[in-house]
């Protein structure tokens, strides 16, 4: 299907000391299965069969689940974090991809590539209660700290959606650069910051005022962002590396080599190391971000994406 075309264009374990107590959540596409990593050992601790290509993820804030798009089955996988066990499926329809959870765990939000809708899933009934229109192709999904506005990367109409989560309809439309796949939104819920596939830059959006105020240039098909210690961190799919820019001054600092096709990636709790899911590598590596160079790899499955919150706090 198209995401999985849009994916293909788009070792040893180690132990990485110092690590926080978290667990990377990490879909393998082509394997068709969720692994679970502990990345305090840096070693897989589990394997969770999903089938219908995975890709999209996302862990609730209080680590009790996770849930993950299926885009073949037009499903959204409902996995127990603690347990390993899958405790539903919720039908969705469509081609779901991104998908992103309200700071509460209430609420699921899930991109509908098809259809240029966001579904709304109600977490506690595991149901679909509405459908939200938003722009051609919504990718990546993230949800303000606050909870109140939803932003949807529509890919095929180069801008963003601003959704009012509590009237369940789009507020604004913002332009940004082209196709973007991936959105952040920072841990203030002032700028939001769009990984943009065709434009191979990142732009920068004041989320109050509802604009683009700039843009930053990055490496070849950017898919998604990090932020962590004042600079954001984005994966380069073809260019197998992750671009570093300073937030404050919006001016690059670096390139770090990585895997092959790197898409998915996050930043740990305590802020100091990025983990990115390298594609084709079927690896994960793992960034200082204060040093801001490699310092650890983890084998995955077949075409780990990764796609969205995909890390769990286990302190």
């Amino acid at each position: 299907m198209r995401v999985l075309v849009l994916a293909a264009l788009a070792t040893s374990l180690g132990c990485v000391s110092g690590a926080s107590a978290e667990e990377a959540f990490v879909t393998n596409q082509l394997s068709d299965d969720l692994m679970v990593v502990d990345l305090a050992t840096s070693r897989a601790v589990a394997t969770i069969p999903i089938g219908g290509k995975p890709a999209g993820v996302a862990v609730t804030a209080d680590g009790r689940f996770a849930y993950v798009t299926s885009p073949d089955a037009k499903v959204v996988t409902v996995v127990d974090a603690a347990t390993r066990q899958i405790s539903g499926r919720i039908e969705v329809g469509g081609g779901p991809l991104g998908i992103a959870v309200a700071p509460d765990g209430k609420t699921v939000y899930v991109a509908d590539w098809y259809a240029a809708a966001v579904r709304v899933i109600d977490a506690a009934s595991r149901s679909v209660t509405a459908s939200i229109a938003v722009g051609a192709s919504p990718s990546g999904l993230a949800v303000t700290p606050d909870g109140k506005l939803l932003l949807s990367a529509d890919r095929d109409d180069d801008s963003v959606s601003v959704v009012d989560t509590a009237t369940r309809e789009r507020k604004a439309v913002i332009k940004v650069g082209t196709r973007p796949f991936g959105v952040t939104i920072d841990a203030e819920g002032k700028r939001a910051y769009t990984a943009n596939v065709g434009s191979n830059d990142v732009s920068v959006i004041d989320i109050a005022a509802g604009s683009e105020i700039s843009r930053v240039p990055v490496g070849m098909r950017p898919y998604a962002v990090a932020l962590t210690l004042g600079r954001g961190f984005v994966t380069d799919q073809y260019g197998g590396t992750v671009s570093v820019f300073d937030v404050a001054t919006l001016k690059p600092v670096k390139r770090i080599n990585v895997g092959d096709y790197p898409e998915g990636i996050n930043a740990t709790a305590d802020g100091k190391r990025i983990i990115v899911a390298c594609w084709e590598s079927n690896t994960l590596d793992i960034i200082d971000a204060a040093e801001l160079k490699v310092i650890g790899e983890v084998k995955t499955g077949d075409g780990p994406r990764a796609f969205g919150a995909f890390l769990r706090r286990t302190e």
